[in-house]
């Protein structure tokens, strides 16, 4: 005997089992963790990819931190850290959203080599001022732009050569982009892939940008177009950290738990780096 099923009966059943069925969260989406919202864009006329992540820094479950790579390889000597992927560093200490940070210099091997100069391990310094979790490990040569957190947790932009006494995190870059709501004028007008911090005039929004370059599908941008994009952006500070082959930007998927890179690194994949700007989100979900 055939039975059959009333059609609202099938559709309910239908209904539910589709309630019942676990959600796909989108990766990444606009808004991955509180008080962080993300957004990508992509544009034809010059063609460019652009990623933004905006932080709310007055967010208590929020906390900035700028971590090294991999251990001092010389204690007392020239040599300050290691190189480590953003990846790695972000997996290791736990960040939530991470991206490449100061300009550095390497140990480069003594005699010529076919392989990579940037991979894990090799010795490095930063450029300029470096300080994790209020301790200072490196000093600039003079004063540079540099993303400055207090132990009060206030956040600022500033010229810092030698680190302040109550600084809790600082990461530096090379230049000025935006200045009291300006753009800071530079010659160099190059394209490359960028990684840029800026601060909105009352100091509680950080916005970080990444931009691909050197490949078809991105160009790059130019300090002049980074400084109108960070004042389009809403920034009344902005500083230039190191990009190139280093320009990374690297999310913890809360789905999965797992790092993955937004971007498309010009390299073709991470370049390990000497140090890295990390946003951790308290979850309930975090072990």
């Amino acid at each position: 005997m055939t039975i059959t099923r009333p059609a609202t009966l099938f559709v309910s059943s239908l209904l539910l089992a589709l309630w019942s069925a676990p959600l796909l969260a989108v990766f990444p989406a606009e808004q991955p963790f509180p008080g962080v919202r993300y957004h990508q864009e992509t544009r034809q006329s010059p063609p460019l990819r652009l990623f933004v992540a905006e932080v709310d820094v007055t967010n208590p479950r929020l906390r900035i931190r700028v971590s090294p790579g991999g251990p001092d390889p010389d204690g007392p000597g020239a040599w300050e850290t290691t190189l480590m992927t953003p990846t790695a560093v972000a997996a290791r200490d736990g960040f939530d959203l991470a991206v490449n940070g100061d300009f550095f210099s390497i140990r480069k091997p003594p005699t010529a080599t076919a392989a990579p100069l940037y991979q894990p391990g090799v010795w490095a310094n930063v450029v300029g001022p470096a300080v994790s979790d209020g301790r200072a490990w490196s000093i600039g040569d003079r004063p540079r732009p540099s993303l400055v957190v207090r132990a009060t947790g206030r956040v600022a932009i500033e010229r810092v050569a030698k680190p302040p006494a109550n600084a809790r995190a600082i990461v530096a870059g090379n230049v000025m982009l935006v200045e009291r709501g300006n753009i800071v004028a530079h010659q160099n007008q190059d394209k490359h892939p960028r990684t840029v911090l800026g601060l909105n005039g009352q100091r509680t929004r950080l916005v970080i940008l990444v931009v691909d370059g050197r490949q078809g599908g991105s160009s790059g941008m130019s300090y002049g177009e980074l400084a109108s994009e960070m004042i389009r952006l809403g920034c009344q500070s902005a500083i230039n950290l190191d990009g190139g082959g280093s320009t990374v930007m690297v999310l913890r998927d809360p789905a999965t738990r797992r790092w993955r890179v937004l971007n498309q690194p010009s390299d073709g994949q991470e370049r390990p780096v000497a140090n890295v700007l990390g946003i951790t989100a308290a979850r309930a979900d975090r072990r």
